[in-house]
């Protein structure tokens, strides 16, 4: 016991057992602990296993807060977007026709499979909220399914029209329908060939005038050359003719 030190407010002449049942030694001293058990053993007395401080700390729960269900209020904002994107799209279509009203649809298609994906991310998401505030979040969920399946039966709704999508005129007689569908296809096909005969023929166009440019800059290569050779050849005339007088002069100069 001599080499406990004493902390304030600690009996150091009660006995080891008095010492660990001392809840200030405890929470303030864990060395005092360990050394009583010791001073335990010495005096062969069996060690008393310690008393551990049972205080309970709460500790703070991340998904007890509005922090859990942020990557859920994120789809949300975003499904709200695709939306109002899809119903401003549903809304043109009953304007449109043929070709326009078609492109309308398939990019209203778009919209809701995007919109779909996006409620399988919430509905995952939302798995992991706490109960306390999941009735709220499956309220808003069930909300944004309810706007999602009528949009989508409005979208279906629309591509069936098939007077609106082919003419009226396809509207009078249905069984006539798909004959004429098939001969409008025919000749989407003729004109693809047609396009693609066209655009052929403008490489071709392109490849021969490329091929003209060639030939007319080694034309212009040659003549130029040729003027060269021309300069040359005078030259040598001159040149043979200085030779020919050099040597007449050379000739006389020896027969004096």
């Amino acid at each position: 016991m001599d080499n406990l030190e004493a902390e304030p407010g600690l009996d150091l002449s009660a006995g080891p057992r008095d010492i660990l049942a001392t809840p200030f030694a405890l929470s303030r001293s864990p060395i005092l602990t360990t050394s009583a058990v010791t001073t335990e053993r010495q005096l062969g007395k069996p060690p008393q296993p310690p008393t551990l401080n049972t205080t309970t700390t709460t500790m703070a729960n991340p998904l007890d807060t509005d922090a859990g269900s942020e990557l859920f209020s994120s789809y949300e904002a975003e499904l709200k977007l695709v939306q109002a994107d899809l119903n401003q799209k549903l809304d043109q279509i009953p304007e449109l026709s043929g070709e326009p009203r078609k492109a309308a649809i398939s990019q209203a298609e778009r919209a809701l499979e995007e919109a779909n994906e996006l409620l399988d991310q919430m509905r995952l998401e939302k798995s992991n909220i706490p109960s306390s505030a999941r009735t709220k979040i499956n309220q808003r969920f069930r909300n944004h399914e309810t706007d999602t399946d009528s949009a989508k039966r409005r979208l279906a709704n629309l591509s069936n029209d098939r007077a609106a999508l082919f003419g009226a005129r396809y509207a009078d007689d249905p069984n006539a329908g798909d004959v004429q569908l098939e001969q409008r296809q025919q000749l989407l096909s003729g004109t693809e060939r047609l396009d693609r005969s066209t655009q052929r023929l403008r490489d071709s166009q392109r490849l021969a005038n490329e091929t003209e440019d060639i030939g007319a800059s080694t034309l212009a290569d040659l003549h130029r050359q040729r003027h060269v050779i021309d300069h040359t050849h005078e030259t040598l005339l001159q040149s043979e003719g200085y030779v020919d007088r050099s040597v007449k002069t050379l000739k006389g100069m020896a027969r004096r």
